[in-house]
């Protein structure tokens, strides 16, 4: 009889612990009703992935280590569960006292190590414990500040079925963990994962899975958790992979998901300490499972930024957004993201023209708002600009008329104070909406320019989530162009273009002096976005990418020197979501004072 394995992918929460038990019971539950011998959850199920330094409170320890219990009490008898947790070195659940929990409490506290852990649990207790070896210290992960590894493999027997045990990292070396549980004897290893989405990252999962199966004759359950969590999104996106290396079942991607399938291996004898009946009795027939349709990149990459911004606004507290509306690109963008995140009715738009603001780019805002059905309304800033600039007085040069610099000294002309002024009387009417209104604000900054600074501080990078923060100004574009050919992704209202073909056709401008181009000052974005992904996320050398025939050399060079130099702003920056191989943050951890120039 084959093994009947449901996929647990769901969107487990940070510090959610009593909400993630009850996801994991609806999901356990319901694949039992389904005669499911076995459901794989995700990578530290109980606590969220990352918990960060809530790991080095005792009490949400031993709130996790108590929630495996109740797991363990309240889940369906006759299908097996294997769930993320966190572990203590003082001992195993195996064989812990229901009655007398206060001793986890009591080791976290005095600094026990923890481990990153997997239970399997059926009918009513916790049968077996895995801890995950291969730690990732790197990236976005900081697992060796946390956990302690451990080189021990677990397989158990499911429905006379042998399961070896292993957890995300652990698929990512060769033997590694899984070459391990496959010499132990599994025919299926399953994988809990936390691994979040970026572009590219499936084939490399898919790759790793394949080299393992086919090695070694198994199958690989591999289960991912799914949703935003701060700067990271998971995409879900699991799989089970056959011996012969290829996908044979997919789950959705950044939606939760419960598929379940029959994996088609026999009963085996093997020497394994854990034997499980799996279902039993009369279960019900399994209609065939059907893999989602497949997202292409950039609708990928469209998905990660709507979840990840809806879950970071509504984990926070909000359900309402504000943004600028400038009529370029960037605004549109981020507002349509806006719309399919959190619904339109709960996105405004804000147009503030200067007195350089083009009347197309105020058409293009408008016409915008509209298509979306968001609700937008105009705050000019010519008034708060004229009373800065008296207030100022001749400390900065302003206006760019003859007559607005009469009088100036020979040599002095209106600069970045000027421009940034505007950006930042911006910044300041859209936090005011946000204290009075409790909407937060979403920037509007792509990652070409908080990689070469080209984002006002206090000004276009006031407010509390950057979606866009990771997506290079080429992908914007694709991404408008995107969503006008796929009309209501997410069920909303519209039904043709929302993005204006005006504001993807014209040249990008700040508009903050007369007639502004941003290539006035930056490098083509064909070259500027080959330049941050060459220098940020493949750590190539200036004179590597010159030979490459990415730019010229003192271009290159130029840009690196912005890149080093704006490393103080995007440590001021809004988080948001990584969809590159490598994003700013805690990704890239630069000295912001920093001498050396390569």
């Amino acid at each position: 009889m084959p093994l009947r394995t449901a996929f647990g992918q769901i969107g487990a929460r940070v510090g959610d612990v009593a909400g993630n038990v009850d996801r994991i019971l609806d999901a356990w539950r319901r694949a039992a009703d389904q005669g499911a011998d076995l459901i794989v959850f995700t990578e530290l199920t109980t606590t969220g992935y990352p918990p960060e330094d809530l790991l080095l409170k005792p009490e949400f320890i031993a709130e996790n280590l108590d929630a495996v219990r109740r797991l363990a009490r309240e889940g369906p008898p006759g299908t097996v569960a294997i769930v993320g947790y966190v572990g203590t070195a003082v001992g195993d659940l195996v064989h812990d006292d229901p009655a007398h929990p206060e001793g986890w409490e009591v080791a976290s506290a005095a600094g026990e190590e923890l481990t990153n852990s997997a239970a399997v649990l059926a009918d009513g207790e916790v049968v077996a414990t895995y801890d995950k070896l291969r730690l990732p210290n790197y990236g976005v992960f900081d697992e060796a500040r946390y956990f302690t590894p451990v080189d021990d493999p677990l397989v158990v027997r499911i429905a006379g079925v042998p399961v070896g045990v292993t957890v995300c990292e652990d698929l990512w070396v060769d033997p590694g963990p899984v070459g391990h549980a496959a010499d132990a004897g599994a025919a299926v290893v399953v994988n809990l994962n936390a691994s979040p989405y970026h572009r590219g990252k499936r084939d490399e999962r898919q790759r790793w899975a394949a080299h393992h199966t086919t090695r070694d004759g198994t199958w690989l359950v591999y289960v991912n958790v799914v949703g935003g969590q701060d700067d990271v999104v998971f995409d879900g996106d699991s799989f089970l992979v056959g011996p012969d290396g290829e996908v044979h079942a997919r789950a959705a991607q950044f939606e939760e998901d419960l598929p379940i399938v029959e994996i088609p291996v026999e009963p085996a004898a093997v020497d394994v300490e854990v034997d499980l009946p799996g279902a039993t009795g009369d279960r019900p027939d399994l209609p065939a499972h059907v893999d989602r349709p497949r997202l292409d990149p950039v609708g990928e990459v469209w998905h990660a930024v709507v979840r990840a911004t809806r879950d970071y606004c509504h984990e926070n507290g909000f359900r309402d957004a504000l943004l600028g509306l400038s009529g370029g690109i960037d605004s549109a963008v981020v507002a349509a993201v806006a719309a399919d995140a959190l619904g339109a009715d709960h996105v405004t738009g804000v147009l503030m023209p200067s007195p350089y603001s083009s009347g197309h780019s105020v058409d293009d805002a408008r016409t915008l708002a509209e298509a979306l059905g968001i609700e937008h309304r105009t705050l000019e800033i010519a008034g708060p600009l004229r009373a800065a600039s008296d207030t100022l007085g001749d400390l900065v040069v302003t206006g760019f008329t003859e007559a607005d610099r009469a009088g100036w000294p020979e040599g002095r002309e209106p600069g970045v104070a000027y421009e940034n002024l505007q950006s930042r009387l911006r910044g300041l009417l859209l936090m005011a909406l946000s204290n009075e209104t409790g909407a937060i604000v979403l920037t509007t900054g792509n990652k070409s320019e908080y990689a070469v600074g080209y984002a006002t501080l206090y000004g276009d990078m006031a407010g509390g989530f950057a979606p866009l923060k990771d997506v290079p100004k080429l992908l914007v574009y694709e991404m408008a162009r995107w969503r006008n050919a796929n009309p209501a992704p997410f069920g909303g209202a519209d039904d043709g273009e929302v993005i204006p073909a005006s504001t993807i056709d014209k040249p990008p401008s700040a508009e903050l002096r007369p007639d502004q181009r941003d290539e006035d000052s930056l490098p083509p974005y064909e070259e500027l976005d080959a330049i941050v992904a060459g220098y940020v996320e493949d750590l190539r050398s200036v004179k590597d990418m010159a030979a490459a025939g990415i730019a010229d050399e003192d271009e290159i060079r130029r840009v690196v020197r912005l890149i080093d130099r704006a490393e103080f702003k995007r440590r001021q920056a809004a988080p948001g979501p990584k969809i590159t191989s490598r994003a700013f943050g805690r990704e890239r951890r630069v000295p912001m004072t920093n001498a050396w120039h390569g």
